[in-house]
């Protein structure tokens, strides 16, 4: 099991999730009932370890990690960073009453970059154009909430062909933010450090991509 510095405040929850994926793949793989017995177990571990660091249900937890089957990889999850007059779009979670880039898990069917002007119609109200892929990150390294499983996230920058704001059943308001005056972020869809990020590689289109 790899152990990355750089994620010490959350040993724990990448610990978990590394189990968690062992134990789905290898049930996947298991020729015998001995294998998924004991694939069972490291499961029923990994859920322990991520309800005792979270404060969930591990009966809630263990109930989601045995739902999953297949190879284990990672999720992925797309955002969107579009501008108006040097102000971020940003939507408002009914889930959670917090803000938030556009976006969400993609589809399958999917291109990344059609997954992202589709959130940003459906949550926001706004046709927009994926312009460039402004960064690729670890959730895990961008101080996120816990979550059970490791994800990937996309941002992309984005451009308005056209609609208006629209809220929608997940989003109850879109608004227009400058980078001084951020709204209470969903700290487990978007931090303000990426957001600042963001505004770098608006104003500055040639920044390379940014990723770890």
């Amino acid at each position: 099991m790899h152990y990355n510095p750089a994620m010490d405040d959350h040993r724990w929850l990448h610990w978990a999730q590394q189990l968690q994926a062992i134990a789905q793949t290898g049930n996947h793989f298991a020729v015998n009932d001995f294998d998924r017995q004991r694939y069972g177990v490291v499961r029923q571990v990994a859920a322990e370890m991520l309800a005792a660091g979270s404060g969930a249900d591990p009966r809630v937890i263990e109930g989601l990690f045995a739902a999953e089957d297949g190879y284990a990889t990672p999720r992925l999850d797309v955002r969107a960073a579009v501008f108006r007059d040097d102000r971020v779009l940003l939507v408002k979670e009914r889930a959670d009453g917090l803000w938030t880039l556009p976006g969400g898990f993609a589809d399958v069917g999917d291109s990344p970059s059609l997954a992202a002007e589709r959130e940003v119609k459906e949550e926001a109200g706004f046709e927009v154009r994926a312009v460039k892929l402004a960064a690729l990150f670890d959730r895990n390294r961008q101080g996120h909430t816990p979550f059970p499983w490791h994800q990937w996230k996309v941002l992309f920058l984005c451009e308005i062909l056209g609609g208006e704001a629209t809220p929608s059943i997940e989003t109850e308001a879109v608004e227009f933010f400058d980078l001084a005056a951020l709204p209470p972020l969903s700290q487990g869809r978007t931090t303000a450090q990426q957001v600042r990020l963001m505004f770098e590689h608006h104003r500055d289109r040639a920044r390379p991509t940014s990723f770890d």
